[in-house]
C-alpha cells in the first residue's frame, strides 16, 4: 500500500521535570502535530512526573511496563516516539525492552525536514543533520537501527547507509561539508551583488505554521507552499515586492522555528538561517490565535538573538485575527492580521514602505541641467519625491530619499 495513504500507529512518551511547569504540555501537543505531519496516528500519550531523566530507559520502570501492557493489548502499534533527544544507550534499552522501532523528538523533527527539503542545498542539510545524529548511535546490526524498516523515521539516508561503518559515513559528512561551503560561497557573492545594486532586503520569520508562507505569497506574486502543518516550508524561497520603484525590495520566507529544534539542525542550516542576519527589515510572524503565542513569540525572540539579529529593525505581524475570541492589543511596532483580509495586507504594506522609509537618508540637492550621470543616478537609483525646474539658475531642485550607500555617493559627488 502507499505509504502516502498509510497512517503509521504512534504512542507518544514524555517525562515532565520540575521546572517545566506548562511547557510540558505545550510539548506534548507539539509532539502530537509534528507526528501528524510525519504521517502518524497518535493512538494514545504516556506521561511521567520525574524529578530527572532515567539514564537507562528516560521513564522509570512502572511506566514501561504500563507502556508495554497497553502495547501487547492493543492493535498494531508501529512506533515509540519520545519526547526529547534519547542518547545511543537509551535508544537500544528501549528497542530491546519493547521490541519495536523506538525513534525520538529529534529524529522525527528530521525526518518531517527530509520529506519537506526540495532544493540540493536543503536535502544536503539534511542528510548533515541526520548523518551526525546518526553517528554515535550507530551501534551495528541486529540493533536499534536495523529495525528501522520502512516509515517515521527513515526518510533520509537510509538504512542501509546508515549500518555501513563510521567511516563511510564520516567520508560522507566531509563530501557533504564541502559541497556546502561551496553553496554558501556562491551565496555570499550573490549577497554582495545584491548590496551593491541597492536591494532592500525583508525577511519572514516566524514559529512552524505561523502563517508566513500565506502572508509571503499574499504580498509576491509567489508560490511558496501553503499548508496546516508543521514545516509546510522549509527552502528559503525569495521574489520581488512591489513597493518603491525604482528600489528593489525583496521578500525571503524562511523555515519555520520550534522549541527545542534539534542542534544538529541549527548546526546544519546555519548557513540558510543566517540569511536573516542580511535583512534590512524582519517581519516576525505570530499566530494570535494560539494558546500559547507569547511562548512562541519568545522562541523565535531567542533564536534571533543566537543569530545575533537582535539590531535589525523588526514589525511582529500578529496573524490569524480572523480566528481571535478576545480582544488583541498591538504596539506600535506591530501590527493584527488576516492574511485572507485585503485591508490588512494593504495596512501591512504601509507599515513595510514606513519603515522602509525610516532607514533611507533624505536628500535636497541643486543639478545644474548639463549634470546628466547625477540626474540619472537619482532617477534610477532614489526615489525622487519632488523636481522643480529653477529657471534662472538653470538647474532642478530635487528631493527625495535614497539608500545610504547611493547617499553617501551623492554627496561625494557634489
Amino acid at each position: 500500500m502507499n505509504e502516502k495513504f498509510t497512517k503509521e500507529r504512534v504512542i507518544l512518551v514524555g517525562c515532565e521535570l520540575p521546572q517545566m511547569n506548562e511547557r510540558h504540555d505545550e510539548l506534548m501537543k507539539e509532539l502530537a502535530a509534528l507526528t501528524e505531519t510525519a504521517n502518524g496516528e497518535v493512538i494514545h500519550t504516556f506521561t511521567q512526573k520525574r524529578n530527572r531523566i532515567d539514564s537507562a530507559y528516560y521513564i522509570g520502570k512502572g511506566k514501561l511496563q504500563e507502556i508495554l501492557a497497553f502495547v501487547e493489548s492493543s492493535e498494531d502499534i508501529h512506533v515509540i516516539i519520545f519526547n526529547d533527544e534519547l542518547s545511543a544507550g537509551q535508544l537500544r534499552n528501549l528497542t530491546d525492552f519493547f521490541d519495536l522501532k523506538i525513534i525520538d523528538r529529534t529524529q522525527l523533527i528530521l525526518d518531517i525536514f527530509a520529506s519537506r527539503a526540495r532544493s540540493k542545498e536543503g536535502q544536503l542539510q539534511v542528510e548533515l543533520a541526520q548523518l551526525k545524529y546518526m553517528l554515535p548511535r550507530l551501534i551495528g546490526k541486529g540493533t536499534a537501527l536495523s529495525r528501522l524498516g520502512g516509515g517515521i523515521g527513515t526518510r533520509g539516508p537510509g538504512e542501509t547507509q546508515l549500518e555501513t561503518d563510521r567511516r563511510h559515513i564520516r567520508r560522507r559528512i566531509k563530501s557533504i561539508e564541502e559541497q556546502l561551503t561551496k553553496i554558501v560561497e556562491h551565496r555570499s557573492r550573490y549577497k554582495e551583488r545584491r548590496k551593491r545594486n541597492d536591494v532592500f532586503q525583508v525577511t519572514l520569520v516566524g514559529y512552524t505554521n505561523a502563517g508566513k508562507s500565506t502572508l509571503f505569497n499574499r504580498l509576491t506574486v509567489g508560490e511558496s507552499f501553503e499548508e496546516d502543518k508543521l514545516f509546510a516550508t522549509l527552502d528559503p524561497l525569495t521574489r520581488k515586492m512591489d513597493l518603491f520603484k525604482p528600489l528593489t525590495v525583496l521578500l525571503t520566507d524562511t523555515v519555520g522555528f520550534i522549541q527545542d529544534l534539534p542542534t544538529e539542525l541549527i548546526a546544519a542550516f546555519r548557513s540558510t538561517l543566517e540569511e536573516v542576519t542580511e535583512a534590512d527589515l524582519i517581519l516576525h510572524v505570530i499566530d494570535a490565535s494560539h494558546e500559547n503565542y507569547f511562548e512562541h513569540e519568545r522562541t523565535v525572540h531567542h533564536l534571533l538573538h543566537e543569530l545575533k539579529a537582535d539590531n535589525i529593525p523588526r514589525v511582529n505581524v500578529y496573524n490569524k485575527k480572523d480566528l481571535l475570541e478576545s480582544i488583541f492589543y498591538t504596539t506600535d511596532d506591530s501590527i493584527l492580521i488576516s492574511t485572507f483580509n485585503e485591508h490588512d495586507i494593504t495596512k501591512l504594506i504601509k507599515l513595510i514602505q514606513d519603515k522602509i522609509q525610516s532607514e533611507l537618508i533624505h536628500y535636497t540637492l541643486r543639478v545644474p541641467v548639463h549634470d546628466g550621470r547625477l540626474l540619472s543616478l537619482l532617477q534610477s537609483r532614489t526615489i525622487m519625491a519632488d523636481k522643480t525646474w529653477l529657471e534662472q539658475e538653470q538647474e532642478f531642485l530635487i528631493r527625495g530619499l535614497a539608500p545610504k550607500n547611493i547617499a553617501d555617493s551623492i554627496f561625494k559627488h557634489e
